[in-house]
């Protein structure tokens, strides 16, 4: 299977910025949609950002357009959330994810992604 563990959560201020990486391991495939989630206590997990790992498409939710951007790195197999202009009510866990997809891109419908990372949490303060 695939696994997958982010890194690069912590603390930042009001306006600052933080990267987050999601390095993948185990086999994956050029058609792999792979997803941005984030969950605060006592809300739904809602979708953030998706690429498809071979064209390099993304989507953005409307929270986030303009602040953040999403890449990958096929060298590396790591894609990443660069997170700019943050504010606090970006605090949240963020989770990556990743799944097998064909001719429909399902990107922000956490229901179609089948696998996971443990999760990494920002906090952003003020």
């Amino acid at each position: 299977q695939v696994q997958l563990v982010e890194s690069g959560g912590g603390l930042a201020q009001a306006g600052g910025s933080l990267r987050l990486s999601c390095a993948a391991s185990g086999r994956t495939f050029s058609s792999f949609a792979m997803g941005w989630f984030r969950q605060t206590p006592g809300k739904e997990r809602e979708f953030v950002a998706a690429l498809t790992w071979r064209g390099g498409s993304t989507r953005f939710a409307d929270s986030v357009k303009g602040r953040f951007t999403i890449s990958r790195d096929k060298d590396k197999n790591t894609v990443y959330l660069q997170m700019n202009s943050l504010k606090p009510e970006d605090t949240g866990v963020y989770f990556c994810a990743a799944y097998p997809f064909g001719t429909t891109w399902y990107a922000e419908d956490e229901r179609e992604y089948e696998y996971w990372g443990p999760g990494t949490q920002v906090t952003v303060s003020s």
